[in-house]
């Protein structure tokens, strides 16, 4: 009987895709090392490097201040997050013309599900090129990718990380656990610093070792049925993933120097908010709580959170803001803050809420509110038709400008409307 084939799914991870986008919209930073970074300061992070940088020891993550040391000739890129979205829409579309996308993992990762003859190795690897090859010809030369198969998602994504740049690894059930032990810990995703430590005093120090202990005692390790679960999808076996409900909806910028003080942050903190606030109108959603965090130039971090009414306006979010800042400024000082981050929590669909009858009639009840909310939603569709910042609830500092478009979370791809909001 012939053996059945092993290979069910096929993963894409494209190789430094900020920097690559960069790199093929603008042909002068070809074959140069790029920094693609939120901010031009020497206190950023780098969160993407080109091929070139990378050979100097730049990284994703490596300190603008310290990438320079590395690298002198170090061109940085400020981020064009809708830049990347649209070509991640490119991608997919290419990849779509040789198989169905079965899940986007990221910005830069999609993975396919495998069917029938698909699954045999010849036909993996001759679909794998043909969607490497269609990918250069028609979205872009500079879009190289690494294409993992395996018999299930994840080791298909660790396949892609044993040949990088530009590479296609194949992972068969009876080549397990084989290239596997050529990777470190910290190459297999899920295992982050913390779960490096606890495996450390676990004394499983290697691949290998983790691949040789139990699914119980990798449990205990992880504290939970993550780690069970992580083992069996080590091993190969399809594990159905678990769905999550979405909990809150946030975002973060860090500042430069120009937008550091106090006051000019908190306009951030209020823009960032509203944003937050017209994506959380257009998902038809309802927050009962409001963060704030932030970390200041000396070193020290800050949140608080407040309980508001469940509301979906504006207004009502703004002065919780207001309040949380005032708290921050008497508990840490008017310190320059490098980086604020806003969250809308514990949401819950409109058509679910309940309406609080005590609330009614009220000065700062329901009529109030409603009155809030069809004008947060005005401004949305006005936002929307003429652009991002056509009307605003106060006024923006200059070098805001350039920021208040959406960002991409690590494995949230925002829908092109966001980058109107």
């Amino acid at each position: 009987m012939a053996e059945q084939p092993s290979l069910e799914w096929l993963f894409l991870d494209l190789n430094g895709y900020f920097a690559s986008v960069e790199q093929q919209v603008n042909p002068g930073l070809r074959g140069r090392p790029i920094a693609v970074v939120p901010v031009a300061v020497d206190g950023s992070c780098a969160i993407a490097t080109s091929y070139e940088a990378k050979d100097f020891g730049v990284t994703t993550g490596t300190r603008i201040f310290e990438a320079k040391r590395l690298c002198p000739g170090l061109t940085l890129v400020p981020a064009r997050h809708d830049l990347y979205v649209d070509y991640h829409h490119r991608v997919v579309a290419e990849v779509e013309r040789h198989l169905p996308v079965t899940q986007i993992a990221s910005i830069d990762e999609v993975a396919c599900r495998l069917l029938g003859a698909e699954r045999e190795r010849v036909n993996a690897t001759a679909l794998a090129a043909a969607i490497k090859r269609g990918i250069l010809e028609n979205v872009g030369e500079c879009l190289h990718c690494s294409i993992g198969l395996a018999p299930n998602r994840f080791l298909a994504k660790v396949a892609t990380k044993l040949e990088k740049p530009n590479g296609l690894v194949a992972l068969e059930s009876n080549e397990l656990p084989g290239r596997l032990f050529d990777l470190e810990l910290l190459d297999l995703p899920g295992i982050g610093a913390n779960i490096a430590r606890r495996l450390s005093r676990a004394n499983i120090l290697t691949v290998s070792a983790l691949w040789s202990s139990s699914p119980k005692q990798v449990r205990r390790i992880w504290g939970g049925i993550g780690g069970e679960r992580f083992w069996y999808a080590l091993h190969g076996l399809e594990i159905p993933e678990s769905k999550t409900a979405r909990r809150s909806i946030g975002h973060s910028h860090v500042l430069g120097p120009g937008l550091r003080p106090p006051p000019r942050a908190h306009v951030v903190a209020r823009r960032l908010l509203v944003k937050a606030a017209s994506r959380l109108r257009r998902l038809d959603l309802t927050a009962s709580a409001v963060g704030l965090a932030v970390r200041l130039k000396s070193g020290r971090r800050w949140k608080g959170t407040l309980r508001i009414p469940r509301a979906r306006d504006n207004f009502t979010f703004l002065g919780a803001l207001d309040r949380l800042w005032q708290e921050m400024l008497v508990q840490a000082g008017a310190v320059p803050v490098t980086r604020v981050s806003v969250v809308l929590i514990n949401l819950l669909a409109e058509a679910e809420v309940t309406p609080d009858l005590l609330d009614a009639g009220t000065a700062s009840g329901s009529t109030f509110r409603e009155q809030w909310e069809r004008l947060s939603i005005a401004m949305d569709l006005l936002n929307r038709r003429y652009g991002r910042d056509t009307v605003v609830i106060g006024s923006l500092p200059e070098p805001m400008a350039n920021f208040t478009g959406t960002k991409i979370a690590f494995t949230r791809i925002p829908k092109l409307v966001e980058f109107h909001e």
